[in-house]
């Protein structure tokens, strides 16, 4: 499996403003840059652009050391906050994806297919291939008819409604398959619920619409 390094860099002026990214790849034959823009995004949208741009110029599977100078972009792949998130069905809480969600999971799918280790590496502090990574992210925000970034402007993770859990999902907080389990006091109250998801491991309990029951009370 071939060895490469990625250095990448984003931003925007200002921010959320006008975006730019800028790639450095080097392989042990050769060396080659991109870079793109979009007119409107976000600093961080841009950091995780320009790793997903960087992994998609690889041709096979390779052995990749991508360095960023974003401690977002870094911790989230290597501090498991972007594995967390997938196993709970791109969720980050039970109301709220995380941000820029469509870029995590087509940064997510590359790692599949690509060994990658992320660094951090201080920006602005000589390293010659950082600096025309900012280079060439900067050069590209100022180019005129940039693209829409469609997950930014027209994005829907906001509007997005966490769907209702079933017999065999993960748990919210340990992501162990939940169980359905029949309660064991006597229905009271004006309602009562036929049965609820139970995880074996945290021992939370999930109330679930769908087993919801209404008691019918009679008039005398």
């Amino acid at each position: 499996m071939p060895h490469v390094e990625i250095y990448t860099d984003g931003g925007c002026e200002p921010n959320p403003g006008p975006g730019g990214y800028g790639v450095v790849l080097l392989h042990p034959k050769k060396r080659a840059e991109i870079s793109g823009g979009f007119r409107l995004a976000t600093n961080n949208r841009m950091e995780i652009f320009a790793a997903v741009a960087g992994l998609e110029m690889l041709k096979q599977p390779c052995k990749v050391t991508l360095y960023s100078d974003s401690q977002y972009l870094v911790k989230a792949m290597m501090e498991g906050w972007v594995a967390t998130w997938k196993k709970k069905g791109w969720w980050r809480t039970n109301k709220e994806r995380p941000e820029n969600v469509d870029l995590w999971q087509r940064l997510d799918r590359l790692c599949e297919t690509h060994q990658v280790e992320f660094r951090w590496i201080k920006g602005h502090a000589g390293n010659l291939e950082n600096e025309r990574c900012d280079q060439l992210s900067m050069a590209a925000l100022r180019q005129p008819d940039r693209p829409t970034d469609e997950g930014y402007e027209n994005k829907t993770e906001s509007e997005a409604v966490l769907p209702a859990m079933q017999e065999g999902d993960p748990c919210r907080k340990s992501s162990t398959p939940v169980m359905k389990q029949k309660p064991r006091k006597k229905p009271k109250g004006e309602f009562y619920y036929e049965y609820f998801l139970w995880c074996p491991k945290c021992q939370i309990a999930y109330h679930v619409e769908d087993a919801k029951r209404f008691i019918e009370h009679l008039p005398f």
